[in-house]
C-alpha cells in the first residue's frame, strides 16, 4: 500500500533558534520525542520504551529544517521533515511537519504528532 504525504502546521511561541534546537540534536529529542537518542554521523537511533528504530539524516539546513528517514522504509518514498516557518509580518513562529502515513493510518498519525508536539510546547514552556 502506497503511503501518503501529509503536513501539520503547529504555531508555537518559542525563537526559531531554540526551536531548532529541540529537532536537530539528540538532547533536544530526548525532551520531547523519544526516551533515548544517540547520533552516529547521519544514522540517528530512536529508542522508546526499548525498542529502537533507526533513520537517518537526509537533508538539513540549519536554523530552519531537518528531514529524517527510518532505515526501515528504504524502500519507498516516504521522510518525516520538521520544518521552522516565520511570518515575515507578524513574526509568528510555526513548526511545520510533514509525514507519510498510509491513508487508513493518516489521522491516528496526526494525533500521534499532536501529542509530540505538545509534549515540545511543554519542556519549552511555549
Amino acid at each position: 500500500m502506497d503511503k501518503i504525504k501529509f503536513e501539520i502546521e503547529y504555531p508555537i511561541h518559542a525563537s526559531p533558534r531554540m526551536l531548532y534546537q529541540c529537532f536537530a540534536t539528540p538532547s533536544g529529542l530526548e525532551e520531547w520525542f523519544a526516551d533515548r537518542v544517540n547520533s552516529r554521523g547521519k544514522i540517528i537511533s530512536f529508542e522508546w520504551d526499548g525498542a529502537v528504530e533507526e533513520a537517518t539524516i537526509v537533508s538539513k539546513k540549519n536554523g530552519e529544517k531537518i528531514r529524517y528517514k527510518w532505515l526501515e522504509s528504504d524502500d519507498d518514498e516516504s521522510y518525516f521533515e520538521l520544518r521552522i516557518q516565520v511570518d515575515a509580518i507578524t513574526k509568528d513562529v510555526s513548526l511545520i511537519v510533514t509525514d507519510f502515513a498510509e491513508e487508513d493510518e493518516i489521522e491516528e498519525n496526526k494525533m500521534l504528532w499532536d501529542s509530540q508536539i505538545d509534549s515540545l510546547k511543554q519542556s519549552i514552556g511555549a
